[in-house]
């Protein structure tokens, strides 16, 4: 009993002395992963973009990083996680690069394709922090992990500022400096001992024929639609703001950090609840309240004729900008909670190939993100309802939570039957 809770504190001294060199290279990765989110309306300012080439651009680093998410993964498994993870930061910064230099759209769809790399990033460090973590921690540890997805949302600050202080060309050149200097405390201050599994020569095999697991596909189709639309609606929430109410570019992206950020460190909660109190119970509650609030933010702005004895009477509807923020905000933490619920289920079952489960779960939830601000612009362009990107989403999330409580009222009882067995 004593030698555990000795090998528990020493996982615990390790994690924190790990976990946030890991949590601030992913915030840095996630800014650059959602860089085009602010720039790209400038862009599309500046050099007439359509529609199609403005959601292209949002949507390429979702692309890449669905390709690269399960590569990634292996490559972490077997070459260690600190090398990919470093792999990726170095790959990034050349994607700074490239953004100072391009000229033309595809140029900088070149550059917005590279920057998938930041999915790389996020299923090695998933690795990296699952390697030093104990089960009584791991959910925890994790959701913290995975809040460093905040980053996004600081670049929905940060972004403006540069580029009124210092022009487009400060904005990448800002990315490119701070990506070098983690990059530099990523060699310096950690080492090959903190690499998770490298220089295994086992085959992958069986991390292979975990894909033949129902159970693993059900979790990365959760985790893959909750995921995959929170970062799409990361993406598109500053278009969409700066469009719904008419505010400045700068007005549209400080009000959807507050999506990002509360979501991203709700997965703190998300995955601490799940340690405590189970990923069922905090799955089913989070996505009830994500449906609520798809709910009121389906709705668009309409005038309603309602035929009186003597008069038409004129109704209109229009949910202010202030319950907008607040069912916003709600959207964010639901979908926040949800993620670290599920992450910490998947990587509580899949210890020992944790780096390949995140990249199975990138490859559906970047899928979606890839689909997603597709989808939406062109629901956008043939219905004319800036709202339509929510009624999408009720519908799926409806079906997802009525496909999660089933299996998991199944798996009790199974567990049950077992139990008086």
């Amino acid at each position: 009993m004593d030698f555990n809770r000795d090998q528990d504190d020493d996982n615990l001294t390790s994690l924190l002395v790990v976990l946030p060199l890991a949590v601030t290279g992913f915030v840095v990765a996630a800014g650059c992963w959602t860089l085009f989110a602010v720039a790209g309306v400038h862009l599309r300012e500046t050099m007439a973009l359509s529609g199609v080439q403005f959601s292209l651009l949002l949507a390429m680093p979702m692309a890449t990083g669905a390709m690269l998410a399960v590569p990634a993964g292996l490559a972490a498994q077997y070459l260690g996680a600190r090398r990919v993870m470093i792999a990726c930061l170095a790959g990034l910064a050349a994607c700074m690069v490239l953004v100072l230099n391009a000229e033309t759209f595809w140029g900088y769809l070149v550059a917005s394709s590279g920057l998938g790399l930041a999915a790389g990033f996020y299923s090695a460090g998933l690795q990296f922090v699952a390697s030093h973590s104990s089960d009584r921690h791991l959910g925890l540890a994790l959701g913290v992990f995975g809040a460093g997805v905040t980053g996004a949302g600081l670049s929905y600050y940060l972004i403006p500022l540069l580029h009124r202080a210092f022009s487009w060309q400060g904005v990448p050149l800002a990315y490119l400096t701070v990506l070098l200097l983690v990059l530099v405390l990523m060699v310096l201050l950690t080492d090959e001992g903190d690499a998770g599994r490298p220089g295994s020569n086992d085959p992958p095999t069986p991390l292979l024929d975990r894909l033949r697991s129902i159970r693993m596909w059900q979790l990365c189709l959760y985790f893959g639609l909750v995921a995959g639309s929170f970062f799409a609606l990361a993406l598109w929430l500053p278009d969409y703001l700066t469009s719904r109410f008419e505010l400045t570019t700068r007005d549209g992206a400080s009000l959807a950090q507050w999506f990002v950020i509360p979501g991203a460190l709700a997965q703190i909660a998300g995955g601490g609840l799940s340690d405590r109190f189970g990923t069922g119970r905090v799955m089913v509650r989070a996505l009830g309240f994500c449906l609520i609030a798809l709910f009121v933010l389906s709705y668009p702005p309409m005038t309603l004729l309602v035929q009186g004895v003597e008069k038409t009477i004129e109704v209109e509807f229009v949910l202010p900008l202030v319950l907008e923020r607040i069912f916003v905000v709600l959207l964010g933490i639901a979908l926040g909670c949800a993620m670290g619920g599920i992450q910490r289920m998947l990587v509580a079952e899949n210890r020992d190939g944790a780096a390949f489960a995140a990249g199975l779960l990138l490859v559906i939830a970047c899928s979606v993100a890839f689909l997603l601000p597709l989808l939406f612009g062109a629901v956008n362009q043939w219905l004319g309802v800036r709202s339509a990107v929510f009624m999408i989403l009720f519908p799926l999330f409806a079906g997802c939570l009525f496909l999660f409580a089933r299996s998991q009222r199944r798996s009790e009882r199974q567990a049950l039957l077992h139990t008086g067995v």
